[in-house]
């Protein structure tokens, strides 16, 4: 049975870009030998890493360091996406954010080995998981998990075994895989990633992150896994957000900072709740924070005005020659992949946002 389930999710939901959009090198730095990624540049402070996950397959992954880092930020990238793509949002998110923060590929993702199934993918977090806290010395009072569309699947899966964990985030998340495709209320066997089973065992605050347009995923499912968290954090719905342009509006990034200020502010304690002594109503819980303002849809409509809007400190630079990776997260369209599951061509280049983002229908 668990071969017939793993061969449903491959159907659902896995598009690996193809060609993967970067390769793996080993070079000699001072004569120690280091992997690096040709295609991104290079900078200081990132280290690039293969793990081996517990399933016998190769996971590579990057950890970009922060000199005043509180906090280290775990992410698990969406579909049709891999690190070539996702770097330089990782480097910036990190700088940002102020944490360190590590990014994997799948099995079968980028220069992953091995195939991506929904077990794999629950292998291949808790190796990324384990180098953090074996390599890095990073506790679960420190560590925050990022999980966006598919990507929700691990981490809310390792969220729900890890109870001291200092938050989670969960952007355009999924209630399951089937529930994607078809509006059913109960969970059938063959699902995968049933987020919307495991969401109540999480012991840490949850912030959701959600376009309200989101025709992909739509934003019910994130409403629903806001309303099933024990402690629920001020959640974010974008007005006018789709699925992969959530990165562009500036209250993005602005509400990712308070959410990592808010938990900065206290430690978990050993059982897994916050010191009542720093508890407070700061976090908003009985709040929903919707965008409605018409400067950031029109932003959202024209994203190249934002790569040349650096004075604003919460608009993302995203420059010209580097991959799209604000919204290559999830490139193929849902009801191409109901048709006949064959996903469309990842696109890597800030040139071709426009037309890309008048396509209906991505897949998650």
């Amino acid at each position: 049975m668990g071969g017939v389930t793993s061969s449903i999710a491959a159907k659902f939901a896995f598009f690996p870009p193809a060609p993967p959009s970067y390769t793996v090198i080993a070079d000699e730095d001072c004569g120690v030998e280091k992997l690096s990624i040709p295609e991104v540049p290079r900078r200081d402070g990132v280290d690039v890493l293969k793990l081996r996950n517990r399933r016998g397959n190769d996971v590579v992954a990057v950890y970009v360091k922060h000199p005043k880092a509180s906090s280290t930020l775990l992410y698990s990238h969406g579909n049709a996406a891999d690190l070539g793509q996702m770097f330089e949002l990782f480097v910036e998110l990190s700088n940002r954010l102020r944490v360190n923060l590590m990014g994997y590929d799948y099995s079968g993702y980028g220069q992953s080995t091995g195939k991506p199934t929904e077990s794999n993918t629950y292998a291949d977090v808790d190796a990324a998981y384990k180098c953090l806290k074996e390599q890095y010395g990073v506790k679960d009072e420190q560590l925050i998990l990022y999980g966006q569309s598919v990507g929700s699947g691990p981490t809310v899966d390792l969220a729900a075994r890890t109870p001291n964990l200092r938050g989670v985030v969960l952007h355009s998340p999924i209630l399951s895989g089937v529930r994607v495709l078809y509006p059913v209320k109960r969970t059938y066997w063959f699902d995968i990633y049933k987020n919307v089973d495991k969401i109540a065992q999480l012991n840490c605050p949850v912030l959701v992150i959600h376009g309200t347009a989101d025709e992909v995923v739509d934003y019910s499912h994130g409403k629903q896994l806001h309303e099933l968290c024990k402690e629920k954090y001020e959640p974010l719905w974008l007005s006018g957000g789709g699925h992969c342009n959530l990165e562009l509006y500036p209250e993005y990034i602005r509400h990712l900072k308070k959410f990592v200020s808010y938990l900065n502010k206290f430690k978990p304690s050993s059982n897994g709740t916050k010191d009542p002594a720093v508890e407070s109503s700061s976090n908003g819980c009985s709040k929903e924070s919707t965008v409605e303002s018409d400067s950031q849809s029109k932003a959202s409509e024209n994203p190249s005005k934002l790569s040349t809007a650096v004075s604003n400190p919460d608009t993302f630079e995203l420059k010209p020659e580097l991959p799209d990776v604000s919204r290559n997260s999830l490139d193929s369209r849902l009801e191409k992949s109901k048709k006949n599951s064959k996903p469309e061509k990842s696109r890597m280049s800030t040139d071709q946002v426009d037309r890309f983002r008048r396509k209906k229908g991505l897949l998650w």
